[in-house]
């Protein structure tokens, strides 16, 4: 009787928080077509992030390790612009109770807050149990469009200054499907990245059938309380504002360029 009561949690007892550290898998072939450029990068890219969580916030952050040469460095001429997020660097802090989420974020050497609202997110639950780390976790799935991005250049040929102007059309974005596994004995609706809003953790992620996959490969039941505090150090702008600071910066910094071409990198 008692093992029936404990059934969807397993033999763990609830955890309202603690620290999970995630390793995050790209498949970088996957979105690069030209071979001489596969030829250039692994074909995977690994990170360790962390979420730390109580039962009402969430910091989820990356995991300081030496960074890889850039495949790129020495490739000739040109600009890159980095902007780091949640993904690379930055933090993303929730607080459910107050459906707020921060992200901190660095541009061109200035440190930004992105405050937005949490959104509940459209999954649909399926029965369909898998272990991870000994937790009994359920699946959830969702559709989202896949991300598109465009790229414009400008060179400089026998001194005059040519614009690529916008990068060709593309076609509409193709929907992707995310599977999630969340342990609903871990008592937060948070998960990596942007993801959550499920009725327990997200132990796994995979986005867009391996494209890029986020597992749990370690969980502490204790969390220290004062990384749980909302990030302060920074402009607050709102995502709109932000995205628009970027657009700006890049265009400032293509009108610049001497010539060469440009190279950007966007976080991922």
């Amino acid at each position: 009787m008692v093992l029936a009561l404990l059934g969807g949690s397993g033999l763990y007892a609830q955890i309202k928080e603690g620290t999970i550290v995630y390793e995050r898998r790209i498949n970088m072939h996957r979105t690069i077509q030209n071979e001489q450029m596969r030829a250039m990068i692994p074909e995977f890219r690994t990170s360790k992030h962390m979420l730390l969580f109580s039962d009402s916030v969430s910091v989820y952050k990356l995991v300081p390790e030496d960074e890889a040469p850039d495949p790129f460095a020495g490739g000739g001429g040109g600009v890159r612009m980095i902007m780091r997020g949640a993904a690379d660097g930055g933090d993303l802090y929730k607080n459910f109770s107050q459906a707020k989420s921060v992200q901190t974020s660095e541009l061109a050497g200035k440190n930004y807050l992105i405050v937005d609202s949490i959104r509940q997110q459209p999954w649909k639950l399926y029965p369909e149990t898998k272990q991870v780390l000994g937790h009994t976790c359920r699946k959830a799935v969702r559709k989202m469009p896949a991300p598109v991005a465009a790229m414009r250049t400008i060179s400089m040929v026998n001194g005059v200054q040519r614009d690529s102007g916008s990068a060709p059309a593309v076609p509409a974005a193709r929907e992707v499907e995310v599977i999630a596994w969340y342990a609903d004995n871990i008592i937060t609706p948070a998960g990596p990245e942007g993801y959550g809003q499920l009725p327990g953790a997200i132990l796994q992620l995979d986005f867009d059938n391996g494209q890029n996959v986020i597992t749990a490969v370690e969980i502490r039941e204790k969390v220290d309380q004062k990384e749980l505090k909302e990030p302060r150090k920074g402009k607050i702008v709102t995502q709109a504002a932000y995205r628009q600071l970027m657009q700006d910066l890049m265009n400032t910094q293509m009108q610049s360029m001497p010539g060469g071409g440009m190279r950007m990198r966007f976080g991922n």
